[in-house]
């Protein structure tokens, strides 16, 4: 038996996305060339740019393509900032892409977040009120790693009415929360096409029409700030997904079936993150006394696909730095794995999980494996 639960790090491509990208293959103009081949990619384009502004409550013309989730965080923070001489205030749990990208900048400061890692709001108060800079507050709409949904909505308005902007990175989110960029009035966010089914080296980036970047890559396409022949495969890839995907099948029953399990049967193990506003598909476990990374590679040697955090940091040894902003004890800090489920798991699948989280834990704490 194989059970896939890592869908947080990546999703499948659908039969539907497969057979209708293998139809495009033949479809291989420039999108940028002005005859008849070349103006059928770029027709591809333009109904994929429709299709992501219906999907998000956008006007088409604010959506722009990037390669990924970590591209369209990059445009956003470093074309800001090009542009505008500011003070940024970003959560100290953000993608690694943003806290990696805001070392450059002089006047770049972490919030405050809680246990669950939730943003301190008296904190973010403080700093936007006590600052003579433009403000550019910088957030995920949900952690990725421990699942915490935060309270974007309010913490976009209490920005605005200090006179700042926001960005928000809907990548981790995007497969479990419907995104309303008018609702929120949110003015900037990003999100990448392959955590909901699309092909990876596709993102989006959408921006308010006031708001000027800087080119992340120098070119004309998608109007000067992503230079580069567009990835035309990846971006059909998006339009299908988008077209196919339901959020009303978005449901928590098999995590909590999995997580209740787990509470009941295996001892010294906890919930990392909030229970209550939580990711759907999100299950972030600690298993105290257990190595996280040894507990992944004997649930894999069973069949069962899980990640010890987020697919930018699995592949590291070094502390979550997540796990180290929300303050987690040291111990159990390489003591944890991630399950996130696709919500298709049949009864007989999560009866095995369960039964082999069990089997695995007792093997790994007598060190019996």
């Amino acid at each position: 038996m194989n059970i896939y639960l890592d869908n947080g790090a990546t999703t499948p491509l659908s039969h539907s996305t497969k057979k209708y990208l293998v139809s495009l293959l033949d479809i291989y103009g420039n999108p940028s060339s002005n005859h008849s081949v070349g103006l059928k990619s770029r027709q591809i384009i333009s109904d994929v740019r429709k299709s992501v502004a219906k999907y998000i409550n956008s006007d088409m013309n604010n959506i722009f393509f990037t390669n990924g989730g970590a591209a369209s965080n990059t445009l956003a923070i470093r074309g800001y900032y090009s542009k505008y001489n500011c003070h940024i205030l970003y959560s100290p749990i953000a993608h690694k892409s943003i806290l990696k990208c805001v070392e450059d900048y002089k006047y770049s400061y972490p919030l405050k977040v809680d246990k669950n890692g939730f943003v301190n709001m008296q904190y973010l108060r403080e700093q936007l009120n006590t600052s003579a800079l433009k403000l550019f507050v910088i957030l995920d709409y949900a952690n990725s790693e421990i699942g915490t949904i935060q309270n974007v909505k309010e913490i976009i308005d209490l920005v605005h009415f200090y006179n700042g902007i926001t960005y928000l990175d809907c990548t981790g989110s995007i497969s479990s929360i419907p995104l309303d960029v008018k609702q929120l009035d949110v003015d900037m966010c990003g999100f990448s096409a392959h955590k909901i089914g699309g092909l990876k080296g596709c993102g989006i980036l959408y921006k308010k029409s006031n708001i000027e970047l800087a080119p992340l890559i120098y070119g004309s396409q998608e109007q000067g700030l992503v230079g580069g022949t567009e990835n035309i495969l990846g971006i059909a890839s998006l339009g299908k997904a988008i077209e196919n995907y339901n959020y009303s099948s978005v449901s928590s029953k098999n995590r909590d079936y999995v997580y209740e399990y787990i509470i009941e049967n295996i001892p010294d193990s906890y919930l990392v993150g909030s229970k209550a506003q939580r990711l759907a598909h999100n299950l972030y476990m600690c298993f105290q006394g257990i190595e996280g990374e040894s507990f992944m590679i004997l649930l894999d040697m069973h069949g069962i696909q899980v990640s010890t955090g987020s697919a930018c940091n699995s592949g590291s040894l070094s502390a979550s730095y997540a796990l180290s902003a929300i303050g987690m004890n040291e111990n159990d800090i390489h003591s944890c794995i991630r399950m996130t489920f696709s919500g298709n798991e049949t009864d007989e699948q999560l009866n095995y999980v369960c039964d082999t989280l069990k089997e695995c834990a007792d093997k790994l704490r007598k060190k019996e494996y």
